[in-house]
Formats: C-alpha cells, structure tokens, sequence
C-alpha cells in the first residue's frame, strides 16, 4: 500500500508550458536557453530542445537505420526560467487578469506572454 501515488484532481499549475523560450538556471546545461517541446504536468519535468541530450540505442525498423541517436531527456522544472521576450534575461512570472483571463507576465519587464 506504501507504493500507490496520490492522484490529484487537477493537474497544477504551472510557470512553463510547450513552446515558451527557457534558460537552464542548474545542472550540466546550466547557461543555455532552448524551446520547450513538451511538458510533463504530473512528473514537473519538461523537455527542451537541445537540453539534456542522451545517447539512445534504437534497433533498425523501415522506416529508420538505427543505430545510436541522441535525443533530449526530460528535465526538472525548477531547473528551467522564461527567458522575458523583451530584454532576452531569465525573469520570474507573475498572473493577473486581463479582459477576464488569467495572463503570465514577465517581472523584469512587466511584458506578457503569449
């Protein structure tokens, strides 16, 4: 019974989500920036592009020759930081509405996302 997790009603809410331009702020890749390709709600995990690259053993189909590829691992959110798309620097985010939605602002500039 020590090994059930805990199911959650909503999934949280998080300061990332798929396409925002981030910044690896710890870890190996620390410095870079990349484009979020996809993001794991449940594991606080997200994937971005030419982060975190690991070799893959993938077996020949068809379509592919296989061989040993690299592929870009899931990597924690609290590893990851917008980048503000106005200064181009890693900023927090705030919330506040605008015309009835809950909108992500930049703290550095004060500038929304999209």
């Amino acid at each position: 019974m020590a090994n059930k997790e805990k199911k959650t009603r909503f999934a949280p809410k998080l300061h990332i989500k798929k396409g925002d331009k981030v910044k690896v702020i710890a870890g190996n890749y620390k410095g870079e920036t990349g484009e979020v390709l996809e993001v794991f709600p449940d594991k606080n995990r997200a994937i971005v592009d030419n982060v975190n690259m690991k070799k893959k053993h993938r077996k020949p189909t068809q379509d592919t020759p296989g061989g040993i590829v690299d592929i870009a691992a899931p990597i924690h959110l609290s590893n990851l930081m917008l980048v503000d798309p106005k200064s181009g620097e890693a900023t927090r985010i705030g919330r506040k509405l605008v015309d009835g939605k809950l909108v992500r602002y930049a703290k550095k500039s004060g500038e929304l996302f999209n």
